[in-house]
């Protein structure tokens, strides 16, 4: 299942245009986040970011985000960045660094259309073209995280692929829980497991 599902996450790319606007008339594919803070439904804009929709299946079909966590909060007021964020990051049971698969293209918000408001799931990253498994839910409007953005130095901002239709309060609790001077939780919280409703949708297949 990892390498057929991992196979079509190139051929997303060619099938889906990246900053497709329109809807084709399809359901966007949802994925279940139970968590030791409660549920979060997270609903996928699988035409707008197909390489970060497939991707994040790939790791959600295998079960890698089972006994992982969130394991880090920023909050806004408490942040000394001159781009204050709010977010909660999750990693697997592999952590934030995990590299079981490659690493994806950036997909930008100025192609994609995408923004990252309150309940946005995006994909976590250090420089552009290297998210992996790690991802973030923003839990109030963040543009800093966008294209030309100032909160990561190169201005590329982050890879936006859904949003939460379900959970925000969750997402804001797990923000608010105990955390060190690290902004990592203490102790995190678990995901118990990430479940797709239905079958994985056949852009993300070979």
């Amino acid at each position: 299942m990892r390498t057929m599902v991992m196979a079509a996450v190139s051929a997303a790319l060619l099938a889906l245009p990246a900053c497709a606007t329109t809807a084709s008339g399809a359901d966007k594919p949802r994925v279940v986040l139970e968590t030791g803070g409660g549920r979060m439904v997270v609903e996928l804009e699988l035409e707008r970011a197909p390489l970060s929709v497939c991707n994040f299946l790939a790791y959600v079909t295998d079960g890698d985000y089972a006994g992982g966590s969130f394991f880090r909060t920023v909050v806004s007021a408490t942040n000394d960045n001159p781009n204050p964020i709010d977010v909660i990051q999750a990693a697997t049971p592999r952590g934030s660094d995990d590299d079981s698969r490659p690493s994806i293209s950036l997909e930008r918000t100025r192609d994609t259309g995408l923004s990252h408001t309150a309940g946005v799931i995006s994909m976590a990253r250090d420089g552009p073209d290297t998210a992996t498994s790690s991802f973030f839910i923003v839990t109030q409007d963040t543009p800093s995280l966008d294209f030309g953005g100032g909160r990561n130095p190169d201005g590329q901002g982050f890879a936006a692929f859904g949003r939460l239709v379900e959970g925000l309060d969750v997402a804001r609790r797990i923000q608010m829980s105990p955390a060190d001077a690290g902004e990592q939780l203490t102790p995190p919280v678990a995901i118990r497991s990430a479940s797709l409703i239905g079958e994985v949708p056949p852009a993300c297949r070979p």
